[in-house]
């Protein structure tokens, strides 16, 4: 199986910076994606940032220019560093890594973080 595992959440004040980390480990034969999405209670989850196999990030309108996604492949680690925090920001983050597995010879699958929680704060 694969794991994921994010960190990195806390509380921080608005303009302020924070980076999230996320790794995944486990039967990798390798990754794919690896992207961050975001959910606050009663909505539903949104995409963040993407980074894909190819080296190409994408991005939710609403961090685009504050918020940047890198990863690490010797580390199957993914990064989201956050600045310029807004109230709006505030959210519990998951991770999601699009894998091979070592068990699994079809097809690449979604595999997800328990979620780390960023709070913002005035």
């Amino acid at each position: 199986q694969v794991q994921v595992v994010e960190s990195g959440g806390g509380l921080v004040q608005t303009g302020g910076s924070l980076t999230l980390s996320c790794a995944a480990s486990g039967r990798i034969f390798s990754i794919s994606h690896m992207n961050w999405y975001r959910q606050v209670p009663e909505k539903q989850r949104e995409f963040v940032a993407r980074f894909d196999s190819g080296g190409n990030t994408n991005y939710a309108d609403a961090v685009k220019g504050r918020f940047t996604i890198s990863r690490d492949d010797h580390k199957n680690t993914v990064y989201l560093q956050m600045n310029s925090l807004k109230l709006e920001d505030t959210a519990v983050y998951y991770c999601v890594v699009k894998a091979y597995s070592d068990d699994d010879l079809g097809p690449p699958k979604d595999y997800w973080g328990k979620g780390t929680l960023v709070t913002v704060s005035s």
